[in-house]
């Protein structure tokens, strides 16, 4: 069986941070579970490459857009492969997908429901929120305390949590400005917020299975992509919708003004493996906030290590004359794993589940047989094609 599956990415204006690894791990491990049961994922990740920030930092560093963008998306999928998270079947910048942005500009435009509007001296395109029935749905928005009088937002992206109450752009017009695009309805180029409902809707169709990303999304970004792309095909966009929590450090929110930020090679510099920090920041409920220190990083990893350490004493165990049989609690291995990860992605539950399993058959290695020791080999071969660090 076959699922299709979005997932938001990161924006390349700058480097990924270890907080947005924390999304892009439990999205991993989302599809990597599916495969363990037997489905076929097909998944599209955005790539948001062409945005106010971007042109911005490109000014700054006296680069093009397309040169920083790609620039730190070298550095993105560098760290994927370090912390072995599987690259999706379509990873798009936004970039390539402005024909199918186009499409959907003129099919909400005919529909009424997105317009022209003039803004210093730019001829844009807004989307009119209230046209589509459900707006805010997935953030459980108030509609009735939507303002009655018009407005409307300019930007690709605002701070902060709260909703921009109005209409949102989806097109910049322009005339001088730095990565204008020619196209049938203008020179410009898609805002932030149609351009996941491109990209998927280009790749995956009108319909998928299931969307992720971090909480951050479900303020205005989700809402948007939602509502872009059910306005034009009158479909349920996504089945199911996972959003993970954030990743603090020392109970308080990743900022740069607390020079509090971490990068992935900021961790490797301090001598965590890609397997420690993979561990790390999966080893918890992905919905709820994790919370990073440099000691509860080190304690996570001492436990990773011992378990380790007797998986690999174990499987290097000479076989005996069996004493007690030991079928039953190598099968388990399988059967707990699956128990806590059907239950929402419990990773944590499974792999305290796991550890205690594999400590009690390395108490009784000595009476473990050559077919107890292959049994253990291959069920964990099974759940480290989910995991990704027991060996």
């Amino acid at each position: 069986m076959q699922v299709k599956m979005y997932t938001c990415g990161p924006s390349t204006y700058q480097q990924a941070h270890v907080g947005n690894y924390r999304t892009f791990l439990f999205e991993d491990v989302f599809q990597r579970y599916l495969e363990f049961l037997g489905y076929k994922v097909e998944r599209v990740m955005t790539l948001t490459d062409v945005e106010d920030k971007a042109i911005s930092q490109a000014a700054k560093e006296n680069l093009t857009v397309e040169e920083l963008t790609a620039r730190n998306e070298k550095v993105f999928f560098k760290d994927f492969d370090l912390l072995k998270i599987k690259r999706p079947n379509y990873p798009i910048r936004a970039s390539r997908a402005v024909d199918q942005a186009v499409k959907l500009i003129s099919k909400l435009i005919e529909k009424g429901i997105a317009y022209w509007y003039i803004y210093k001296g730019e001829k844009n395109v807004y989307f009119d929120s209230l046209r589509f029935e459900g707006f805010g749905k997935l953030a459980h928005l108030d509609m009735a305390k939507w303002p009655k009088k018009k407005r409307r937002f300019h930007k690709d992206t605002y701070p902060g949590t709260p909703w921009n109450q109005g209409d949102f752009v989806l097109w910049h017009g322009c005339s001088q400005k730095d990565f204008c695009i020619d196209t049938i309805i203008g020179k410009g180029r898609p805002a932030w917020n149609i351009q996941d409902a491109a990209i998927v809707t280009k790749h995956l169709g009108f319909s998928v299975d299931v969307a992720c990303g971090g909480i951050d999304n479900l303020v205005r970004h989700h809402d948007y992509t939602l509502a872009v792309s059910e306005s034009v095909s009158g479909e349920q966009f996504s089945r199911y919708w996972l959003h993970g929590g954030h990743l603090l450090v020392d109970e308080k929110k990743m900022s740069k003004s607390k020079g509090n930020v971490y990068f992935i090679n900021d961790l490797v510099a301090k001598g965590f493996s890609g397997a420690h920090l993979r561990f790390f920041l999966i080893y918890g409920e992905y919905r709820k906030k994790l919370n990073f220190t440099w000691q509860k990083l080190s304690e996570a990893n001492r436990r990773l290590d011992c378990f380790r350490g007797m998986v690999n004493e174990l499987l290097r165990t000479k076989p005996q004359i069996q004493l007690v049989k030991q079928e039953a609690l190598c099968n388990n291995l399988i059967s707990d794993f699956t128990a806590y990860m059907d239950d929402d992605l419990d990773v944590k539950a499974a792999f305290d589940c796991l550890y205690e399993n594999i400590s009690k058959l390395y108490e009784r290695r000595q009476t473990l047989s050559a077919e107890d020791i292959k049994n253990v080999e291959e069920n964990l071969g099974r759940i480290n094609t989910v995991l990704q660090f027991i060996f």
